[in-house]
């Protein structure tokens, strides 16, 4: 039987980022994972991800991507690819929105460079955005987006240069604990391991052990659709990225970075997935209608000319939290899922922290409101 220190089941977003760092500490680290690098099956494909930094979600989350902007910068550099760029981030909803208020409490808490402005104040300064005159309105000049496959690739990339053995092509059946090691039984037969590191993403609820904690999977859509015509206005630097809290829904978006043009999506919403393994791909029409009611709105110059699309999964937890700890039954064992729609920023921050937990069994990170145990019985 093969003999690892680290394994980590799952090598997208966040597992691709804690192999690279445990690899980097000098363990010998195996990642496992049925679909290639960078695969469009799970969560972490698409083009592009927001990134900011006045997380409204909760405050708590702000030190650790804080940490994640740094790390990205760091890869940028290391791997010689693009992986971040800040190019702004409008916030906009009805007076005493969740994602207004929400940012505004975390950059109060932080001292973080949050704007407010007035919604004639933004429509002025970017004419493509179409903003109630009443609507509260921020804008963060540090928000900006991330290259989301790109990520996922340099990650991996760097974890192999510093030796780590990274599978596509291997399904993995489960792990069971043994009093000298841990085992991960894989369609490849079972495989041995000091420390076990699980990023199963949408298949969490049958890889992580833990049947108190409830996980939803839901299908969440994409869409790109091409401006009317070719003058700038929709392109990076002329336009930021978007965020609008609606009474319709929660809408986010991206400038043109290429032919495609606009991406726009619908946070809120998704269809329930029963098996994360039979995805329906195809256009939902009624998605389309409320993304395009919704450009209508406040994208109106924007054509109805959708030029791509692509579906992706959300991991709910229960509480819309993170899970991010070690398993509450094995110590051996750390893990990272359930993020809910609004993880993929913290890729780089969470590979440091799996690490930590990894070779050292502790992180300096303040994770313990993320904690698995939080939906343990009292």
């Amino acid at each position: 039987m093969e003999r690892f220190d680290v394994v980590v089941v799952g090598t997208g977003g966040m597992g691709a980022a804690a192999a690279c760092q445990a690899a980097r500490r000098g363990a010998r680290v195996l990642g496992l994972d049925r679909f290639p690098i960078a695969h469009d099956r799970g969560s972490s494909h698409g083009q592009t991800r927001l990134i900011r930094l006045a997380i409204y979600e909760h405050p708590d989350y702000v030190p650790l991507v804080e940490r994640a902007y740094e790390w990205w910068h760091d890869l940028a550099r290391e791997s010689g690819r693009s992986l971040i760029v800040e190019s702004g981030l409008v916030m906009a909803g009805p007076p005493g929105c969740g994602l207004v208020a929400g940012a505004d409490h975390s950059a109060h808490v932080h001292g973080l460079d949050l704007r407010r402005l007035t919604a004639v104040e933004a429509t002025r300064r970017w004419p493509t955005l179409a903003i109630p005159s009443h609507w509260d309105v921020a804008f963060e000049p540090r928000g900006g987006y991330l290259f989301v496959e790109e990520c996922v690739r340099a990650h991996a990339e760097v974890a192999m240069k510093a030796g780590a053995d990274l599978r596509s092509g291997v399904a993995v059946r489960g792990w069971r604990a043994e009093a000298s090691s841990l085992v991960v039984d894989t369609d490849r037969g079972p495989i041995a391991t000091a420390r076990l590191v699980l990023c199963p993403g949408a298949w969490a609820t049958d890889l992580l052990q833990l049947p108190a904690i409830g996980f939803r999977v839901l299908r969440k859509s994409l869409f790109w659709y091409g401006p009317t015509a070719w003058d700038g206005g929709h392109a990076v630097g002329a336009m930021p990225c978007f965020a609008f809290d609606t009474v319709a829904g929660f809408f986010y978006g991206f400038p043109a970075i290429d032919g495609r043009g606009v991406k726009v999506a619908e946070h809120t919403g998704g269809r329930e997935v029963a098996d994360p393994s039979i995805v329906d791909r195809q256009v939902d029409a009624v998605e389309q209608e409320s993304i395009e009611g919704f450009l209508s709105a406040h994208l109106p110059d924007l054509s109805r000319r959708q030029t791509s699309h692509a579906a992706c999964l959300y991991t709910m937890s229960p509480d819309s939290h993170f899970v991010l700890g070690m398993h509450p039954d094995e110590p051996r064992v750390s893990l990272a899922a359930g993020f809910s729609g609004h993880g993929f920023k913290f890729c780089s921050v969470i590979g440091e922290v799996l690490a930590d937990l990894a070779t050292e069994g502790r992180t300096r990170h303040p994770i313990g409101f993320l904690s698995p145990r939080r939906f343990l019985p009292a």
